[in-house]
């Protein structure tokens, strides 16, 4: 049977001030490395994003019926939905579609009136989170986290946990590799790292 495209490591963080998203960059297909520069946080809204693990086609599909849900949400109501309600209406999608599945496992972070982060796996449970990981690689970032990690830091502090984080899973998790991706969101919005900040943090 053809292996599928698989996206792998992610991280999220819940920070005093925000939230930081983290992932490495390679997809795998059973053991070839099937793309180097795939985005595993996507851009939700402008308060609002989603890290990918599983199925990458499953989580592209995903992260496309979320834009179009939240944006007739907002046409609806004349307002951006909370965190929260993001996570839930996530949920009940992919608990709707048990039968024939999403493979993925999501986190989702955002800032409405506080930062928040969830984690949601394919059968719809939510799991309100302050530190996570998913994908092949989480139980070695779990590792970093579980050690270095300190509630209520803000995101300055904990920017250089989260790297660390995925740069452990890229060196001991076979399915994980490429370039290290960082986005942060909190009251100015959703914001990627650049390269150049990224690798200040190495």
């Amino acid at each position: 049977m053809e292996e599928t495209k698989r996206a792998t490591t992610t991280v999220g963080l819940l920070c005093s001030d925000g939230v930081i998203l983290a992932a490495e960059m390679r997809a795998s297909m059973g053991n070839l490395v099937a793309n180097k520069e795939v985005e595993k946080i996507l851009k939700i809204q402008d308060h609002l994003g989603i890290t990918t693990a599983g199925g990458a086609g499953d989580a592209q599909a995903l992260a496309r019926v979320m834009k179009a849900q939240l944006a007739l949400y907002e046409i609806q109501r004349g307002r951006k939905i909370g965190i929260e309600g993001a996570a839930t209406l996530l949920g009940n999608i992919l608990q709707n579609n048990k039968w024939l599945p999403y493979f993925v496992q999501i986190l989702m972070g955002g800032y409405d009136t506080k930062p928040r982060l969830y984690s949601l796996d394919m059968s719809g449970s939510i799991f309100e989170e302050k530190s996570t990981s998913t994908g092949s690689g989480s139980p070695v970032a779990f590792g970093v986290l579980e050690d270095k990690f300190k509630e209520n830091k803000p995101v300055k502090d904990n920017l250089i946990i989260a790297v660390k984080a995925i740069k452990a899973a890229i060196e001991r998790d076979v399915y994980c590799g490429g370039k290290i991706n960082v986005a942060v969101i909190d009251k100015k919005g959703f914001r990627k790292l650049t390269e150049k900040e990224i690798n200040e943090l190495t």
